[in-house]
């Protein structure tokens, strides 16, 4: 009889963990991989492009189906802007965002199954990089030069977890930088749970 007690606590315990994960809310590290499209908006003109990158985070369920977690993020895009005749006929103005980082949390919910709902917030920061050419043979006036900017992001996403660590997330997210530097993004993201 100690035997068959022994094996059921033995099966409970280690069915607990794979239900953890399953559920899609418990503790977990995670991490994944990013693209999607985004529109940059310098001075109200508009650009668009791609977006890639990586990211980690590590949720925790805070109490029913109530979902907090941290995270960081690694990006770049290909989204590039010139302007011809920025300050004379012959010149041309090109800036273009670099890599962007960032570094927040979310909080969400459970609404059933493996599917959270949920929105973010954090700190981001762009390289941005600008080059000047005066379109004029042999003048000084060309110049190129890099910048970091300061913003906030904030958005919001679903997340949809299947099989035992694996998922898949749909999410909008906001960043306003200095200078007025923003940025609109749609991102898939594909990651696995720890």
């Amino acid at each position: 009889m100690r035997k068959f007690i022994l094996a059921a606590l033995v099966a409970g315990t280690a069915a607990t963990p794979a239900f953890a994960q399953d559920a899609g809310t418990a503790a977990s590290f995670r991490i994944e991989a990013i693209g999607g499209y985004e529109s940059q908006e310098v001075a109200e003109d508009n650009k668009s492009g791609q977006t890639y990158g990586v990211g980690l985070g590590y949720d925790f369920q805070t109490n029913g189906s109530s979902v907090f977690g941290i995270e960081a993020e690694a990006s770049d895009s290909n989204t590039d802007e010139c302007v011809k005749g920025a300050t004379v006929a012959t010149d041309e103005l090109c800036a273009e965002f670099g890599r962007d980082l960032y570094v927040g949390a979310r909080f969400g919910s459970n609404i059933g199954g493996n599917t959270i709902l949920y929105a973010k917030a954090g700190y981001t920061n762009a390289r941005v990089k600008i080059d000047y050419d005066d379109g004029i043979a042999g003048t000084t006036g060309d110049f190129e030069a890099g910048r970091n900017l300061d913003g906030l992001r904030a958005g919001g996403g679903v997340q949809f977890g299947f099989g035992t660590g694996a998922y898949a997330k749909l999410e909008y997210r906001y960043s306003d930088y200095e200078e007025g530097f923003k940025k609109h993004q749609g991102v898939v993201g594909v990651g696995l749970r720890f």
